[in-house]
């Protein structure tokens, strides 16, 4: 579907459309990557949310283009899902090597937490 079918179908607000409008958007920007969580709705008005992330890169012609990668996440599957991170989260902030570089991306990360959607 192009661009223009996609906002025609936004624009018309068809029943059924599989083009959602997003009801809540947090933007995350870490380095050379953005992270995206979006809040949406199914067909059935139920919430879920998708996670993307977008890299800039160069293509070999010299020209930019965005590489995204999308994740979805229903309702079914946040508990699993916020267990497993929480672990992983934990584990690595209980085994990271301390090193001026670690400390380095502490700073880094505080920078990069204060963005608001506002500034994008």
């Amino acid at each position: 579907m192009h661009i223009e079918e996609k906002k025609d179908c936004e624009n018309q607000n068809i029943e059924g459309s599989r083009f959602r409008e997003e009801i809540f958007s947090k933007v995350v920007r870490a380095g050379k990557r953005t992270y995206f969580f979006d809040v949406k709705t199914t067909r059935r008005d139920e919430l879920y949310f998708t996670i993307t992330e977008s890299k800039k890169k160069e293509a070999s012609d010299g020209k930019f283009f965005y590489e995204k990668h999308k994740i979805f996440l229903y309702p079914e599957d946040f508990e699993k899902f916020s267990q497993g991170l929480s672990e992983v989260v934990e584990y690595i902030n209980n085994n990271q090597k301390k090193n001026e570089s670690s400390e380095d991306n502490s700073n880094v990360l505080a920078e990069f937490s204060s963005v608001k959607f506002e500034d994008l």
